[in-house]
């Protein structure tokens, strides 16, 4: 959209051809790449680029999209990407950040912009790390701060009582857990502001790959708990973004 505007202004001073113009237009409102259809007008409709899922797509692929994207003035974020094909991409986009335990490759915009509302990123456990990894990835990506506190899980309470204080400085929060999921319902207790629980597949047979985590965390008793899919790191920082860029300056979403 920066990009776009850019344009729109030397146009207006008479710097640039209506030629030009008219050339980044017709990428609206999608560029058809055969494969793919990059959605270059969804950063007009909802403030953000789409995002690439890239564990089932080739590394070719990838390279092609961001480069689409790239040339249109966006910012680029790709999601689950292992080690070999974020490699692959990266001999393109040297200037790519590769963040490894996340799984993910970032492109930030030309312009960045001063970081809008706190997000809070908490998990359970250090297996849960890779999951809240992508949400926290996702919501400076979207341009929030971060706030992590990780391995605070209910089996030692008090490692999340020392941080009382430090809850209270956030707008929303992403919590993730495993197991049987119980960390959101005592975070949502504590804080007053949205929690988004976000469920991992960490546990033993009976977690059953963290559907026990989602009944769970679906079932809290916890009152302004919501819950995203399994694993779902990407969605939990990207609700968790939307919600603090429009809670307002103070922390605590009170917009007081």
């Amino acid at each position: 959209m920066e990009k776009l505007k850019n344009i729109l202004s030397l146009y207006k001073r008479g710097q640039i051809e209506m030629d030009e113009v008219l050339g980044h237009l017709r990428k609206l409102p999608y560029e058809d790449l055969a494969f793919a259809k990059i959605d270059h007008h969804r950063t007009l409709r909802r403030g953000f680029p789409e995002v690439v899922f890239g564990e089932t797509k080739s590394a070719e692929h990838i390279i092609a999209i961001v480069r689409s994207m790239e040339d249109f003035g966006t910012g680029v974020l790709v999601t689950r990407v292992h080690e070999n094909k974020a490699a692959q991409v990266m001999e393109h986009f040297p200037h790519m950040i590769h963040h490894r335990e996340a799984r993910a490759l970032s492109l930030a915009k030309r312009t960045v912009q001063t970081p809008q509302g706190v997000v809070g990123i908490l998990c359970a456990g250090s297996s849960d790390i890779p999951v809240a990894e992508e949400a926290a990835v996702t919501v400076q990506f979207m341009g929030c701060h971060v706030k992590k506190h990780f391995d605070v899980g209910v089996a030692g309470l008090h490692r999340l009582l020392d941080l009382w204080e430090e809850l209270q400085d956030c707008h929303v929060f992403v919590v993730a857990a495993g197991m049987e999921g119980a960390l959101p319902s005592v975070v949502g207790g504590l804080v007053n502001c949205p929690v988004i629980a976000l469920p991992t597949s960490v546990g033993y047979g009976a977690a059953f790959g963290g559907i026990a985590a989602l009944l769970g965390m679906l079932n809290s008793c916890a009152p302004g708990v919501s819950v995203v899919n399994i694993d779902n790191g990407f969605g939990a920082g990207y609700l968790a973004a939307m919600i603090a860029r429009s809670a307002g300056a103070s922390p605590g979403g009170t917009g007081e």
